[in-house]
């Protein structure tokens, strides 16, 4: 039976990574020295296997946004409030302003046919290739940590033929969804101060941008759309002044990684009726995903806060999200804190089907497997979602 059909506004979704505690071997003395030794023969030192099972959560954020959006400024304040609050932080820098600042003069672009894909294809090597180490390191060091990307790879779409960008996510044995929603736990994209705040707008401060006005609300506006269909993509308009405007930011990573806030994350409304995807204007982006929502065993529990005395209560359950022949998977837990009647999720990505269909053996069959259809699409510089239960 379909049930009624609900709308998102989303404003800084939380997720996450959690892990397990990591597998430790047996020191052996050998030659005056201590080496890690176990009957394994593919044994390996207690960082390398923190890497394959994080001890701790690791979070992962997209800082994107338009030409002049504030993204520097950002990634300074959020790298800043979150190593005061007990997290390793690294930033991933921008792929393409390394090539810039390291000879490619901007010419290079048009100087023949063909050249921006290979700088696009550069560009995407260096930015998964830092994106993967520098995400190693974190996991690596077993402790809670947050890696802060100066751009995502999806950006790179902006900037070439969509179907050139298919094509070398493709030869690197991925699908667009892969990139888009599979790397990163949030996007944050900071709209361009040309979008909205006309006076603060300049390239003085970029050698790598040169955008009059006009080009950077187009660059904005496109650089928002690749990203349409990520559940957790936030824009933070000039609507307010830059100060609050970087406010709301560290308030959306404070949701990520748990931590107090009072921001509101997201509006819901209910409707009235299915929207058909014929009624949508021409000129809005949007992408249809199923979903498929499993409730694990042993999903509500109490546990006694320990300052309070009071119950907290704790549910999870995993979630399938497809497009055509491609799926992401996660799993999410919430805690309800009755002692501050704050509810918190705390999500992570699964990397594999096979692991997620492990995790679906531990479904509560007392409750329904939920199936959804989303349509996820931009409205006036806001991101929506739409959820239509299918059962």
């Amino acid at each position: 039976m379909e049930s009624a059909v609900s709308s998102a506004t989303t404003d800084g979704n939380a997720k996450t990574t959690n892990g397990t505690e990591p597998q430790t071997s047996t020191p052996a003395q050998t030659n005056g020295e201590i080496n890690d030794i176990t009957s394994d023969p593919l044994a390996c030192t207690v960082a390398e296997k923190n890497v394959l099972n994080p001890p701790s959560p690791f979070y992962k954020i997209a800082l994107t946004g338009g030409p002049c959006g504030g993204k520097t400024t950002a990634l300074a304040r959020l790298s800043r409030y979150l190593i005061e609050r007990g997290f390793e932080v690294m930033t991933c820098p921008e792929s393409f302003g390394m090539v810039v600042t390291n000879g490619m003069d901007l010419s290079y672009i048009g100087a023949i046919p063909g050249m921006p894909n290979v700088i696009q294809d550069t560009v995407m090597s260096l930015q998964i290739t830092h994106e993967d180490g520098f995400e190693a390191i974190l996991k690596a060091r077993g402790k809670p940590s947050v890696l802060i990307c100066d751009r995502g790879v999806m950006d790179g779409s902006v900037y070439m033929d969509y179907s050139d960008f298919e094509r070398l996510v493709q030869k690197r044995g991925l699908e667009v969804c892969d990139v888009r929603e599979g790397r990163y736990n949030c996007v944050f994209h900071m709209v361009s101060a040309a979008e909205g705040a006309e006076q603060h707008y300049t390239t003085l401060n970029n050698e790598v941008r040169s955008e009059t006005p006009e080009e950077a609300r187009e660059v904005d506006s496109k650089t928002i759309a690749v990203w349409v269909g990520h559940p957790n993509l936030s824009i933070f308009d000039n609507s307010t002044d830059f100060e609050t405007k970087v406010s709301r930011i560290v308030n959306a990573a404070a949701n990520l990684v748990g931590l107090p806030t009072n921001a509101k994350r997201f509006t819901k409304y209910l409707l009235m009726c299915e929207p058909k995807l014929e009624d949508f204007p021409a000129e809005v982006d949007y992408r249809v995903f199923e979903v498929e929502k499993v409730y694990l065993l042993n999903s509500i529990d109490a546990k006694m806060d320990s300052n309070e005395n009071k119950p907290n209560k704790e549910y999870s359950f995993v979630r399938k999200r497809s497009q055509g022949q491609s799926s992401i998977y996660g799993q999410t837990t919430v805690t309800y804190d009755s002692s501050t009647r704050e509810e918190i999720e705390v999500k992570r990505i699964i990397a594999t089907r096979q692991e997620y269909n492990t995790i679906c053996q531990m479904r509560d069959t007392d409750r329904h497997v939920l199936v959804q259809t989303r349509i996820s699409f931009l409205w006036k510089k806001q991101s929506f979602a739409i959820h239509t239960y299918r059962q």
